[in-house]
C-alpha cells in the first residue's frame, strides 16, 4: 500500500509559532510543518488528526 492510496489532508501553517507552548511547537513540526504559508500532505490518521486539532489556531486544514 503505497501513500498514495492513502487519504491524505492537505495542511498549512497561517501563524507564527512564536509565544506559543512547546507541546503546540512539537506538534507542528510532527506535521512536517517548517514556516507560514508552508503547506504538508498528512495521512489521514487518528494521530495526525489529534496534532491538527491541538494546534488549529495556528494551521489551516485545505479541502482538496
Amino acid at each position: 500500500m503505497s501513500k498514495s492510496d492513502l487519504n491524505t489532508i492537505s495542511v498549512k501553517q497561517v501563524r507564527s509559532l512564536a509565544g506559543s507552548r512547546g507541546i503546540h511547537r512539537k506538534s507542528v513540526k510532527g506535521l512536517g510543518l517548517r514556516k507560514i504559508n508552508h503547506i504538508v500532505d498528512v495521512v489521514d490518521t487518528p494521530a495526525n488528526r489529534g496534532m491538527i486539532n491541538k494546534v488549529r489556531h495556528l494551521v489551516e486544514v485545505i479541502e482538496k
